[in-house]
């Protein structure tokens, strides 16, 4: 049985934007050089493409991307299914299969000063799983169902540490107790089928942080769980979060999680981030034709039944494959604004101009022609 309750959604977003406060404020803070904090991860034109069978051409799954995450924030990365947020966080981690993928020269991955696509294979598994750690969508199909989780808990400790077995149950019995699995001597040497999804989960979240990295990659953490359990989950999270001191990159579809959750948000579209900026900014003033899309077609609580009109709102069309993405703007196939423009050029990442430079980012020409929007409102 979980264990942890799910705090009142009132509550949730008034701590997350304290949590949002509080990290801003130390990424900010000056340091004893003078400068400010340096990001921990700095991803920059970042290509990985795949060579499609039957010779049907080229996926550029991710294509041009670039982004920060600072020591202890929250990053939420988030687009369609489609996008590129599974591609980007295997490419940080070099997991991508060569071949048919490869990450194309001129791609730049540095974490914690170190370029990790020049590491050798020995210093890069050095880094996975000990500094890095990632939780991957199906718990149920990323563990091992013919080891215990307890074994599967205490081989990054015995790989990475160097801990005996012995110690390094105990280190697994300790996790599952962090995670807040009940029972967890006893919980060490079960099978993943004898656990709930939830647990399932918690076992994941249990082996990602067992070296406590600084770096932890959620790729769709809550997708299988029911709503219960995803607040669970999240919860868990954002305490391990704080109690550990790391940096959480949260890959989801659902900007609820984002708005609860995330410092800073990173929006994907067909292989680009066509948007990015600190979460409220985000939800305050979403300047994407994309990113007003995702946000209007989720279902608001506070919406009366009489102000909704006819069906909830959707995107029309579909993210378009990897192998023929449109010339232009890549979403102007399903934008309501665009123009001729759009269909010819390619936008490049426009500063929104509020804040600091390069706080608010957003790849699409009605920065440069706001009438626009405001002529079809």
């Amino acid at each position: 049985m979980d264990q942890l309750v799910p705090r009142p959604r009132h509550l949730a977003r008034r701590d997350g934007a304290q949590r949002r406060g509080r990290r801003a404020a130390r990424r900010a803070r000056p340091t004893q050089g003078g400068g400010v904090t340096e990001p921990l991860l700095r991803v920059r034109d970042l290509k990985t493409y795949f060579v499609t069978e039957h010779g049907s051409g080229t996926a550029r799954a991710v294509d041009g991307v670039s982004f920060e995450v600072y020591p202890g924030e929250t990053l939420g990365l988030v687009g369609e299914s489609g996008c590129g947020k599974t591609v980007t966080s295997l490419s940080i981690l070099r997991l991508i299969p060569e071949p048919p993928g490869h990450i194309r020269p001129g791609s730049f991955i540095e974490f914690e000063g170190r370029n990790l696509l020049t590491l050798a294979p020995r210093e890069l598994r050095a880094i996975r799983g000990n500094r890095i750690a990632m939780i991957f969508q199906e718990p149920m199909t990323s563990l091992n169902p013919v080891f215990t989780v307890g074994d599967q808990i205490a081989e990054a400790a015995i790989v990475h540490q160097g801990l005996s077995r012995r110690r390094a149950r105990a280190r697994a019995v300790e996790m599952l107790k962090l995670v807040g699995i009940p029972d967890p001597a006893e919980r060490v040497d079960h099978y993943p089928h004898q656990m709930s999804g939830g647990m399932r989960q918690r076992v994941m979240i249990a082996m990602a942080l067992v070296c406590h990295p600084k770096l932890l990659i959620a790729d769709e953490p809550t997708t299988a769980l029911d709503v219960t359990i995803q607040a669970q989950i999240l919860e868990l999270l954002d305490r391990l979060q704080r109690d550990l001191g790391m940096a959480v990159m949260l890959i989801t579809h659902d900007l609820g999680v984002v708005a609860g959750t995330a410092d800073r948000v990173v929006v994907m579209y067909a292989g680009e981030v066509v948007e990015q900026a600190a979460t409220g900014e985000l939800f305050a003033r979403p300047l994407h034709p994309y990113t007003e899309g995702l946000m209007a077609s989720v279902p608001r609580i506070d919406t009366r039944v009489s102000q909704v009109r006819g069906r909830l709102h959707s995107i029309p069309g579909q993210v378009p494959a990897a192998t023929a993405w449109p010339a232009g703007c890549r979403f102007h196939p399903r934008c309501p604004y665009a123009w001729d423009r759009c269909r010819q050029e390619a936008p490049p990442p426009l500063d929104a101009g509020a804040g600091e430079p390069g706080a608010h980012t957003v790849r699409c020409w009605l920065l440069t022609e706001p009438q626009r929007r405001s002529a079809r409102a």
